[in-house]
Order: C-alpha cells, then structure tokens, then sequence
C-alpha cells in the first residue's frame, strides 16, 4: 500500500529503544515510554500560505527527527504503526 501525506503533513515510523539500560537491567514493555524519536517515511507537496503559493517541506524521507511526546496521529499502515504529523509538530532534525 502507497500512502502521501498532503501538503505540510509528514509520515513517521518510531525508532524503537533500547529494551536494556546500560547497567544490564531489562525494561519490560509495559515500563517503556513510547519513543519521541523516529524517521520520515514520506512527506507532503508542502504548507500552502495565504497567498495561495506552496512552500516546500524542510524534511526529506529518511531524515531522524525528534517530535513533541503527544504528537501527531497513530496509523497502521501495511501492518506497520505509523504516525501523520504536521511539520510544525516536529522539534527538529537529529544530523
């Protein structure tokens, strides 16, 4: 399945954490926070401004970013959990 975002939206897939801190200890799923890191997966044509004309993206796919704990929306897309986000929702990009 193909999905596009429209304009300034953006699809994320979570980058998943570590399951063991780094003294050995084992975190269980139900003590794991869901993580505020992921990558873009694909991104829209761009946020239209009041003049009607279209700004592009600053994200490309593949870039690592950091988003806010409560953003964006959960989707499943091809047995996969995703998130649609807009762009301004995303704190910025890891390099």
């Amino acid at each position: 399945m193909t999905f596009r975002p429209l304009h300034d939206r953006v699809l994320v897939k979570r980058v998943e954490e570590e399951s063991t801190t780094k003294g050995g200890i084992i975190i269980p799923d139900t003590a794991k926070e869901k993580p505020q890191e992921g990558e873009v997966v694909a991104v829209g044509g761009g946020a239209i401004k009041d003049d009607g004309s279209v700004r592009p993206l600053d994200l490309k796919v593949g870039d690592r970013i950091l988003f806010g704990k409560w953003s964006g929306t959960e989707v499943t897309l091809g047995g996969d959990e995703l998130l649609i986000m807009k762009e301004s929702d995303i704190l910025g990009v890891m390099g």
